[in-house]
């Protein structure tokens, strides 16, 4: 299978277009040393202001480095955050676009575990927390254990406040995330990328439509109705 991966939620924005080999492992094969061997693939990263990054430049760039066409893609898979709402609600626009044109296969995949892929694959083990900045004073935190044969999910995502996070830090767990030394002192500064997107895609036999795709966001939702519009006295 010829996938696209779009990962939109952090502020390194990247694409990748993936190729699964031959000895490709079978659905949902969870050791990422097997999902690094089995897939073949071309990525392209923008680290630039999210306002400057252009996804369909990057998209035939990443279709270029693997000589496929956009026609050959069969999948496109999302990174689905937590994080940037905006990159995220692009990511997934254009993913809906493509399965409406092309009628390809679509997928969500958490950054948060991509995340924990990366660093994985950095040569980190042992445990750490992923966090992601969730304003309000709040990250997202979720905890995995990495060993020679990949990631394993130890603490499911969830909101924690900055105390909380600042004092995992000065118990000396290790945490890591896009743009986390900025937040938190000694934190390492991980992103999740396309490429890992995409193999983790490759690993899942879920395919869903494309108003099934939502962004990982632990918030309720809530609207606050907006006032009736104030005449002025003047135009009356």
């Amino acid at each position: 299978m010829k996938i696209l991966a779009l990962e939109f939620s952090s502020s390194h924005r990247s694409v990748a277009v993936a190729v699964l080999e031959p000895h490709a492992p079978p659905a949902r094969a969870t050791r990422l040393a097997e999902l690094h061997r089995a897939v073949r693939l071309s990525e392209v990263i923008d680290a630039s202001r999210a306002s400057t990054v252009q996804p369909f430049r990057m998209i035939e760039e990443a279709l270029r480095q693997a000589e496929l066409d956009r026609n050959q893609i069969e999948c496109v898979a999302v990174g689905l955050g937590p994080g940037s709402y905006t990159g995220i609600r692009a990511a997934i626009a254009i993913a809906q676009g493509w399965q409406l044109a092309r009628g390809v296969k679509l997928t969500g995949v958490s950054s948060v575990l991509a995340t924990a892929a990366n660093a994985w694959d950095s040569g980190l083990r042992g445990r750490c927390s992923v966090i992601v900045d969730a304003q309000r004073n709040e990250f997202y935190l979720a905890g995995y254990e990495l060993d020679e044969a990949g990631a394993t999910e130890t603490e499911p995502l969830r909101l924690a406040s900055a105390e909380e996070v600042n004092r995992l830090a000065e118990a000396g767990r290790v945490l890591i995330g896009p743009d986390a030394h900025a937040y938190i002192t000694n934190a390492r500064a991980v992103y999740p990328s396309a490429a890992w997107i995409a193999r983790l895609a490759a690993a899942q036999a879920e395919f869903v439509p494309g108003e099934k795709l939502e962004p990982i966001y632990l918030r309720e939702t809530s609207f606050v109705k907006a006032p009736p519009p104030r005449i002025r006295p003047d135009t009356e």
